[in-house]
């Protein structure tokens, strides 16, 4: 038995295939995947998040703290309370340690990381922030629901009531605000609209149900995957890790080089691999014949002995054919073939996003 959230209980009641991931007893479906994914493409689904870990950073030297921590600059938040930076937090040879999102709060800042990688990020934190006058505050008793989808801040809107629309419509992208324990972000996972709540874990289980009862539809860990992986979005332990440089998983834009002064971790490391020339980079693949990209594939380049590797790969719902992204050799052209079964079959390959706001991009 893993670890349960607040919203465990409402799981079983509604049908969810409870499995492990990172630990946690958590849905990977509620019956249909598929139908799931669409929902969210064409309506509004919800996700249960709450596996993953809320942080508080408070004192006078947060904000230092966290330009040294994070390879984006916190500074591009100073005045706007809420708003929202993503960003890679690096180890000292430039892998990455987790990435994550940190909102400016008032006072301090609030950062999420991933459930699977909580122990590890949290003893890093802990480590560097030693040397500053801070402090990290771990917030367990906190509940967190994704819900996304055209219809979802609607939704969202229907459920909460008068008294919350009008902060909810001032909301911008990547911007948050607060209201007692609730923490509303329009933020998300998915490549469309919605907005990301934080709530105390008591209400948790009340919201999740109206929500339902609105037309809002659960979702599992199944379709929040595929999901993401059409939009082109990241997940920790394939398309990066503590070994993979930001430059090569198609996170340069959310490293800040400017001041130089700012010497953040793994600083160092990156301008190194930077001058001596980045070797691969992250592409998105789209496979038009019949067959299932996969990760831990092979990708086959033309002109080139180097091989690269399919970091996430799956069955498309919203296109109707197969995608991956992939780490492959710079000098990579418009075609390139993937090794299934013993057999090379011919990939197209695109820039790494496929769909946005319910859009083929491909």
């Amino acid at each position: 038995m893993g670890n349960k959230t607040a919203l465990y209980d409402a799981h079983v009641a509604m049908g969810g295939k409870m499995v492990d991931f990172g630990g946690w007893d958590m849905p990977l479906h509620y019956g249909s995947q598929v139908d799931e994914h669409h929902k969210v493409r064409q309506g509004a689904g919800m996700f249960d998040v709450s596996h993953m870990t809320v942080v508080d950073i408070e004192g006078d030297g947060a904000t230092e703290y966290l330009r040294k921590l994070l390879a984006n600059d916190v500074n591009k938040l100073a005045g706007v309370p809420g708003k929202a930076l993503y960003t890679g937090m690096l180890n000292e040879r430039g892998g990455v340690v987790d990435d994550l999102i940190v909102y400016l709060r008032d006072p301090g800042y609030r950062v999420v990381v991933n459930c699977a990688t909580r122990e590890k990020d949290l003893a890093w934190m802990n480590a560097q922030a030693k040397d500053f006058d801070v402090t990290l505050t771990e917030r367990p008793n906190l509940a967190m629901v994704a819900i996304q989808g055209p219809e979802a801040i609607d939704k969202v809107k229907e459920v909460l009531g008068i008294d919350w629309i009008a902060a909810i419509d001032s909301l911008k992208v990547f911007h948050s605000f607060a209201r007692g324990d609730w923490f509303v972000a329009r933020t998300g996972y998915t490549g469309e609209d919605g907005l990301e709540i934080i709530l105390a874990s008591e209400d948790a289980e009340g919201f999740w149900k109206a929500l339902a009862e609105a037309g809002v539809a659960p979702c599992g860990l199944g379709a929040r995957d595929t999901l993401r992986l059409e939009a082109g979005m990241n997940l920790y332990g394939h398309e990066m890790d503590d070994e993979t440089s930001p430059l090569e998983a198609n996170m340069a834009w959310t490293i800040t080089w400017e001041p130089e002064e700012r010497d953040f971790i793994g600083r160092k490391a990156l301008e190194a691999h930077k001058a001596a020339g980045v070797e691969n980079k992250l592409v998105g693949l789209v496979l038009d014949g019949r067959g299932v990209l996969r990760a831990g594939q092979t990708v086959v380049v033309d002109g080139t002995e180097t091989r690269g590797i399919i970091t996430s790969g799956t069955f498309s719902p919203t296109l109707g054919q197969s995608i991956a992204m992939a780490r492959v050799p710079k000098a990579v052209g418009e075609t390139a073939e993937v090794e299934i079964r013993n057999k090379r079959v011919p990939v197209r390959v695109v820039k790494p996003s496929f769909v946005r706001n319910g859009k083929p991009l491909v």
